[in-house]
């Protein structure tokens, strides 16, 4: 009684410390630790910087100078004269200029620079996305080649219990040596194809494991996500409105229309207020002080203003061109998805079907074959028939769990 209470207490106490892996954790730990994440994350950063860069440029802008002069020649007129003198001499001063219109160039930078911060975060929002994907798929294929080992282990334990009934059988005289050869071969394919389920889930598993920034233990449990998916599928133009990718594009498009603006507006120059004050002490001592209006307009830049006009109408165009090109293959592959997801399930029911056939028939096939009235190649037969069977319906749930996975995240979803 003592035994079979502290047996009890052990499997407890493992099933209790077993690691639990929640598929929406394992999304939020790797978005808070990839190095891709965080490098969109500097990028929206840097965006908001370029924003107040942008608007310096409307502010107030002072400077202050200051001159020492230890040796200088200084040139008066006496008597219609000139004479020189030679002194030191100390000026120092400040200029304040505000810029008061520029043609909306100013403006429709500072545009421009927000909307690199929407671009900045639409492209956080797309990788996020991604990852969540790749980590889907990841924690999904664990689930898939778990059980696909249980599938291979039950498959090889029938085989070994077949050879060793073969072996039985050619002692006593029943059955040639063929049968029990053959059944050893395929011990041989099961236990290698038990072994590529188990490299398959390893490999799932640390590929998981670098995702989540942690160690995931061999007796990990896992939820079953393979079905959990709404079977109410978006709209086309749903999915477009919601692309974080072709939100992207469209902002792009905004950008490089306000960089046309401002390099069309840089033709007009600018008018700016200035105010200056400089107090001097060099042969005599005075105080200098302007408040004065300016007006700049750029007569030749050496074709520099027209290159870049001519540059930011360029990638408005191009800009244009790769939203038709995304939009185009986003509804290709959006189109594609949905035909996967119809065909998958096709197959989900007629791999059911097959598998419970196939059990059947191979039940009684090694019924049969203990009278000695089918073959062994009937029972291998059988066996590979009902093994693919589960294999395949087990390879279409999956895929078709990848198919919604991708649509989730073509819609920019992480979790």
């Amino acid at each position: 009684m003592k035994k079979l209470f502290f047996f009890v207490f052990i499997i407890i106490t493992k099933l209790i410390n077993a690691q639990q892996l929640n598929l929406d954790e394992c999304v939020r730990k790797a978005i808070s630790t990839h190095p891709d994440i965080q490098k969109y994350s500097i990028e929206i950063k840097s965006a908001k910087n370029g924003v107040e860069i942008a608007k310096a440029d409307y502010l107030p802008q002072i400077t202050l100078n200051a001159e020492y002069d230890p040796f200088r020649t200084y040139t008066l007129p006496v008597n219609g004269v000139f004479n020189t003198k030679e002194s030191d001499g100390i000026a120092v001063g400040g200029v304040i200029s505000q810029k008061i219109w520029d043609f909306s160039k100013t403006t429709s930078n500072i545009h421009a620079q927000e909307i690199t911060e929407d671009i900045a975060n639409f492209n956080l929002a797309d990788a996020k996305a991604l990852l969540a994907y790749k980590v889907k798929l990841q924690y999904e294929l664990m689930l898939v080649q778990k059980v696909a080992i249980d599938v291979r282990k039950k498959d090889l334990n029938a085989k070994e219990a077949l050879y060793n009934q073969a072996e039985a059988f050619v002692k006593n005289g029943m059955k040639t040596s063929a049968d029990a050869s053959r059944f050893l071969a395929s011990v041989y394919i099961a236990k290698e194809n038990l072994a590529i389920s188990k490299a398959s889930y390893e490999k799932a598993k640390s590929i998981l494991s670098l995702y989540i920034n942690e160690p995931i233990s061999d007796d990990v449990t896992q939820e079953n996500t393979l079905d959990s998916h709404i079977q109410i599928l978006p709209q086309e133009q749903t999915i477009l409105d919601e692309s974080p990718l072709l939100s992207s594009v469209k902002k792009s498009i905004q950008k490089n229309e306000l960089n046309y603006k401002a390099s069309k507006a840089s033709h007009y120059g600018s008018l700016d207020a200035v105010a200056s004050y400089t107090k001097q002490d060099t042969l005599n001592r005075y105080d200098s002080s302007l408040l004065a209006f300016t007006y700049q307009l750029p007569l030749y830049s050496g074709g520099r203003t027209s290159a870049l006009i001519e540059q930011a109408r360029l990638n408005i165009q191009n800009a244009q061109a790769t939203l038709n090109s995304k939009t185009l293959a986003l509804r290709e592959e959006f189109e594609n998805l949905l035909i996967d997801i119809d065909r998958y399930e096709k197959t989900i029911q007629a791999k059911k079907s097959q598998l419970e056939a196939s059990q059947q028939t191979q039940t009684l096939l090694e019924a049969r074959y203990k009278e000695g009235l089918a073959t062994y190649i009937e029972i291998l037969d059988a066996s590979a028939l009902t093994l693919n069977a589960e294999l395949g319906l087990l390879q279409a749930i999956y895929e078709k769990s990848s198919a919604f996975n991708r649509i989730e995240y073509l819609q920019g979803k992480s979790i």
